[in-house]
């Protein structure tokens, strides 16, 4: 599994697919952007791509995630946290080495042994 879903993040994105067609996924991955260089895709999707997508059903949901992002997302945890000011999800990503302050950019770690550049 190349990303978890907490219990709470998992009723959450059940919940909200219910008003979804029955082919919806949930996508999962990144894109460039933010003030730290990356920023998280999170959203449904209909489309599979064989070739570039990797498909994995957690916690009675059915991911799917772009193979290119996995070096970048994977050991990827999501919740969902609720609050006097409604909700919202909350990823902790370990390959990330600076995010900001809100939370939905982030810089990941350089791979294969490159050293980190901040």
């Amino acid at each position: 599994m190349v990303i978890s879903l907490t219990e709470s993040a998992s009723h959450q994105i059940k919940d909200m697919m219910k008003s979804e067609s029955d082919s919806v996924r949930l996508r999962f991955g990144v894109k460039g952007g933010g003030c730290s260089g990356l920023s998280y895709s999170l959203g449904f999707d209909d489309e599979v791509n064989d070739e570039l997508d990797l498909v994995e059903e957690i916690n009675g949901i059915p991911v799917t995630i772009f193979k290119q992002d996995i070096p970048i997302i994977e050991g990827t945890k999501i919740d969902f946290k609720q609050n006097m000011m409604g909700g919202g999800f909350s990823i902790d990503n370990p390959n990330a080495i600076i995010s900001c302050g809100c939370g939905s950019s982030f810089r990941a770690k350089e791979r294969e042994g490159s050293p980190e550049k901040c």
